[in-house]
């Protein structure tokens, strides 16, 4: 198995990333629990999650995942033999994204949300530290989860400064809970204010990475952000590679395999 370094962090990681976001709602905790021996086994070294998963998302599933990967750690170990990420999730209920308020009671990237969200996932994955602790979505009105175009911002839009944020998670980085922090759905303004936001307070630590939708359906990170990534050392965590398993052609002439994601959820469709 290939490694590659993750930006400037100096971790390295396996080219192929295990994502878990299935865990807890479509794939069991057997199930979990045996992917990740067969992953490991394989060479792959990169296991990404989040608070949020498994998805769709909904208050009686959330934070599953995590948990079950905890079970995981605690019953083998091996904490050191890979590269942990998760994610701290944006704001919800609000008409962006169409999740109800009950993460937090209505959460942002303060200062103060992200110390709680970093603690409680670290308890939920019985592990004293992330290697990658991740924004999941952009706190402020922005194009993602498939949302294409903004002609116009609302009128008193208020979001944590990027200052602030960048604060933080240095925090966490100088505490030892996460070794570094990246971005994810963000877009190219987004990924610029975070640099920009290092350069002003360099003492604190650099953005990493940024894990965003990438396949041959969807090549928008092409247009602005590849040469962010090229340019700033900020490497793409590609997510989706087979556009929600359309490039494998099981769904084609209207095909839905029994057992399928979108034969499984509506919300998706």
């Amino acid at each position: 198995m290939q490694q590659k370094p993750l930006g400037a962090s100096g971790i390295r990681v396996s080219k192929i990333c295990l994502g878990t976001m299935t865990w807890g709602e479509q794939n069991t905790a057997v199930e979990a629990h045996a992917q990740l021996d067969y992953a490991l086994s394989h060479g792959v070294n990169f296991i990404d999650t989040a608070e949020m998963y498994p998805v769709p998302p909904c208050k009686e599933t959330y934070t599953r995942t995590e948990q079950i990967i905890g079970a995981w750690i605690a019953a083998r170990g091996k904490r050191d033999d890979f590269v942990l990420a998760s994610k701290i999730a944006g704001p919800t209920g609000n008409n962006s994204n169409g999740l109800d308020p009950y993460i937090r009671n209505g959460n942002d990237f303060s200062r103060a949300q992200i110390f709680e969200a970093c603690e409680a996932s670290l308890k939920r994955l019985n592990t004293d530290y992330l290697d990658l602790y991740q924004l999941h979505w952009p706190e402020r009105q922005a194009n993602y989860f498939g949302k294409l175009g903004i002609d116009k911002l609302p009128e008193h839009e208020r979001f944590t400064p990027f200052e602030e944020i960048v604060d933080a998670l240095g925090e966490l980085v100088k505490q030892g809970k996460i070794r570094a922090y990246g971005l994810s759905n963000e877009t190219p303004w987004g990924a610029m204010r975070y640099l920009a936001a290092h350069e002003r307070q360099p003492e604190t630590a650099r953005v990493a990475s940024i894990q965003n939708p990438y396949s041959l359906l969807n090549r928008s990170y092409e247009v602005g952000l590849s040469e962010i990534s090229l340019r700033e050392n900020l490497p793409l965590l590609a997510y989706s590679p087979l556009a929600f398993g359309v490039l494998t052609g099981k769904y084609r002439h209207g095909a839905m395999p029994a057992g399928s994601r979108l034969a499984l959820f509506e919300r998706f469709k």
